[in-house]
């Protein structure tokens, strides 16, 4: 990060922990948003090859005549990067910090929930931001897709989850996926400041409907085309 190309304040607030963790919270809800629109784009794949291909071309045409062709999405894609950027750096530094904070392990053993979420949210990250890179070469770029076809998105899906062990890459990375949504949401509120003692408990219950939801979401296409009742 080029911190010393900005304002002072902007870094101070960078380099303090909670500035780390607010940069965390809102660049997370912004790919959440993201994610949870995306998917519901997916789910056109049940109308048909002529509305998920339609879709997919009006999502080009976003903005004209104001905007030329594939502005929007190249804007879309611009954000999305930064946001990811800043959300990873963030989790990366947050991480080396609490190490450098607790170079010995405590003699006490934290709770074992505690730690598998942690465990879940560092190591799932990083099992998101590897997969992110599978899935633009599988149906952005389509070099991992043998039965690729330009501007044919529904033929692509149906081409690709027909085998076995794409699948399986796509519902591991969806669990994970689920599970990081769902320790992220309560993380973000509780930084956000929106959490309080009061809203715990359905703050918890909505982070773990939208993991539940979005995984879940994803999830219908592929096993729909592998159980043949999309084709």
């Amino acid at each position: 990060m080029a911190t010393d190309l900005a304002p002072a304040p902007l870094r101070r607030f960078w380099a303090s922990t909670i500035g780390k963790k607010a940069v965390m919270a809102v660049s997370g809800l912004l790919l959440l948003a993201f994610v949870f629109a995306h998917m519901v784009g997916n789910l056109k794949t049940f109308l048909g090859a002529a509305e998920l291909n339609h879709y997919a071309g009006w999502l080009r045409t976003i903005g004209e005549p104001v905007l030329r062709r594939e502005w929007f999405l190249w804007l879309q894609r611009a954000v999305l990067l930064a946001a990811l950027v800043l959300h990873v750096t963030a989790a990366v530094q947050l991480a080396r910090r609490d190490l450098r904070a607790r170079p010995v392990r405590y003699v006490h053993r934290r709770p074992v929930r505690a730690t598998f979420a942690v465990r879940t949210m560092r190591w799932g990250g990083a099992t998101l931001a590897v997969f992110l890179v599978w899935h633009i070469l599988d149906f952005t770029v389509g070099t991992v897709n043998r039965g690729f076809v330009p501007g044919d998105p529904y033929h692509n899906l149906v081409a690709d989850f027909q085998v076995w062990w794409v699948n399986l890459i796509y519902l591991l990375a969806l669990a994970m996926l689920g599970l990081h949504i769902h320790h992220g949401f309560a993380s973000a509120a509780r930084t956000l400041g929106v959490a309080g003692a009061k809203r715990e408990r359905a703050i918890k219950i909505l982070g773990s409907t939208t993991a539940v939801v979005v995984a879940g979401g994803y999830a219908l296409v592929p096993v729909a085309i592998m159980t043949g009742l999309v084709h």
